[in-house]
């Protein structure tokens, strides 16, 4: 009874998984479809990406941040430490809706960063755990496993719940610094009524993948409490 109990919890466990990873593809492939859909709209103000972001921070008082070129795709990012709102090809001379949106998202991390948003601090002090945890959590984890070394196991489960707290706590980053870029978009007139609505789209098609991949991480470290408590038992 015991064992049938056991591999109908793993059996669940790997459909859930299954489902989850579906889940953050199809999260990835949605961002991708939404931002190109709204790439092709052109923003009225005729800003770019990079010049949308200059004059938001300009009209919150931000004279100490600068705005620069970053490669890749979709890889816009505020880097408190050097001070820089790194924007993507795609962002930084696009003047689409889609463009304006992403580059005021990443204004809204600024404003974070300058007010002491707490859930930014969170993040920001778990960040090197949390780095070592998503490398070292699931190796220690299988290692132990394999030499049926429980303590191993729970040591590399600790490890693993900092990248997953990491991403828990990122969730409300993203959220409140898309609620800030919708908001200031919509007070400074550099959209539109019609045009903010598909930034809206836009940046909860992004904010999507972030809660996917919590939800995915959390389930993966389900499953290995639940392996090293049967094997505890």
């Amino acid at each position: 009874m015991y064992y049938s109990r056991g591999l109908d919890v793993d059996f669940l466990m790997y459909i859930l998984m299954i489902v989850m990873a579906v889940i953050c593809m199809i999260s990835s492939f949605r961002v991708k479809s939404v931002y190109k859909k709204y790439a092709k709209v052109l923003a009225g103000c005729g800003l770019t990406g990079a010049q949308a972001a200059l004059e938001i921070l300009r009209r919150n008082g931000i004279d100490d941040v600068i705005v620069q070129y970053i490669g890749g795709d979709l890889t816009d990012n505020f880097d408190p430490r050097s001070r820089a709102v790194n924007l993507s090809e795609a962002t930084y001379n696009s003047t689409s809706v889609a463009a304006i949106s992403v580059a005021a998202h990443e204004c809204g991390h600024v404003m974070q960063h300058q007010e002491g948003y707490l859930p930014l601090r969170i993040r920001s002090s778990i960040l090197p755990m949390a780095s070592f945890g998503s490398k070292a959590g699931v190796p220690l984890i299988v290692l132990g496993l394999f030499l049926s070394f429980s303590p191993l196991v729970t040591v590399g489960i600790w490890v693993f719940s900092l990248a997953v707290l990491f991403q828990l706590v990122t969730l409300p980053v993203e959220f409140d610094a898309s609620r800030r870029a919708l908001l200031t978009l919509e007070n400074t007139g550099l959209l539109s009524y019609e045009e903010i609505d598909g930034g809206r789209k836009v940046l909860k098609a992004a904010a999507m993948t972030y809660v996917a991949s919590a939800a995915a991480a959390a389930v993966q470290l389900m499953r290995f409490v639940l392996m090293n408590g049967r094997r505890r038992d």
